[in-house]
């Protein structure tokens, strides 16, 4: 078992570089895990990136392993699949994922990793923490069979939304998105597109997930008369203007809230492993590999974070191909 590993450092805001560090001693508790992939969270990571998490966040916004606080220097991240190298017997040689920053070997309690199923590629793995997100968004919104539904905002954890969504019986279900390439997105998710312009109204549940005060005025005008708006983003620093004017009130329209960071209570006595379990087994599906639209080695991290930060890197999900660290 190697004794160092390298792992991404946030060094001060738009500024990262890969470090060197030394890995502790496993306790007989403990995994040993060789990564293989990591990934990007990008509406997250990228406000971490520029600096941009409210000091009123600091504590709620810290990821299980981060070391560092904000705004930097940090290690940051959560999206993380490879193999355990050293630990209990039932778990050596497995692939697992785990809420572990960018780093190419870790030393995690075997509790805080979750084993892949065979079925399911390792490269598609990396998409569970954002599947668990979409997970717990389906039990705050609760759809029903037949709704008329858009999805808003076609990032990660948008699409993610959608690809669930459409399994519900009988549904409309629309990804609304500004970029037009989403429309080859959503159709391997088995879903409509639509531009903002020309989305379909008259929804019984619109799923924002924009990171926008556009996105959020569209939802809201998109719903149908006691519709609900399930709000998905989050803005970080900014302090986006609500339009509860015009028809807010005589529609009685409603806003909820709802992130993996507070579990839906109709379902929290599953804890995280089961809520884990369960996205790992939706990721048996193929159509999640839509998701993933461009993967590099981890050693140039650095040089992409600053162009997805500021759009020059459109990529919807980046994977990172880590090598033996």
């Amino acid at each position: 078992m190697g004794h160092t590993a390298r792992a991404f450092w946030l060094l001060a805001p738009g500024e990262g570089e890969i470090r060197a560090v030394e890995l502790p001693e496993p306790d007989p508790g403990d995994v040993v895990v060789r990564t293989t992939y990591s990934a990007v969270s990008r509406g997250t990571e990228t406000l971490v990136f520029g600096g941009r998490v409210p000091r009123s966040q600091h504590a709620s916004m810290r990821a299980p392993f981060q070391e560092g606080d904000f705004p930097a220097p940090v290690k940051y991240g959560y999206l993380a699949v490879g193999v355990v190298e050293h630990g209990p017997p039932d778990l050596v040689g497995r692939t697992v994922f785990c809420l572990y920053p960018h780093q190419t070997r870790f030393v995690v309690p075997a509790t805080a990793v979750t084993p892949v199923p065979d079925d399911v590629p390792a490269a598609r793995a990396v998409l569970a923490g954002t599947v668990e997100t979409a997970v717990n968004a389906l039990w705050d919104a609760a759809p029903l069979v037949g709704d008329r539904i858009a999805v808003v905002g076609g990032g990660m954890v948008g699409c993610s939304v959608a690809a669930l969504l459409a399994g519900v019986p009988g549904a409309r279900v629309e990804l609304v998105d500004a970029d037009p390439s989403r429309a080859t997105v959503a159709a391997a998710l088995g879903v409509g597109f639509a531009t903002p312009d020309a989305a379909a109204d008259d929804c019984d549940l619109v799923v924002h997930a924009s990171a926008t005060e556009a996105g959020l005025a569209r939802s809201l005008e998109l719903l149908a008369d006691e519709g609900e708006v399930v709000e998905m983003s989050w803005y970080g620093d900014r302090m986006p203007r609500v339009p509860l004017g015009e028809a807010f009130h005589s529609k009685r329209l409603t806003i909820r809230s709802s992130q993996v960071g507070t579990v839906s209570p109709r379902r929290a006595r599953r804890g995280y492993a089961g809520r884990m379990a369960v996205a790992l087994r939706l990721l048996t599906d193929p159509r999640f590999d839509a998701l993933v639209t461009a993967e590099h080695p981890f050693d140039e991290l650095p040089a992409l974070l600053p162009r997805l930060a500021d759009g020059t890197l459109p990529a919807l999900c980046l994977r990172l191909r880590h090598g033996d660290g």
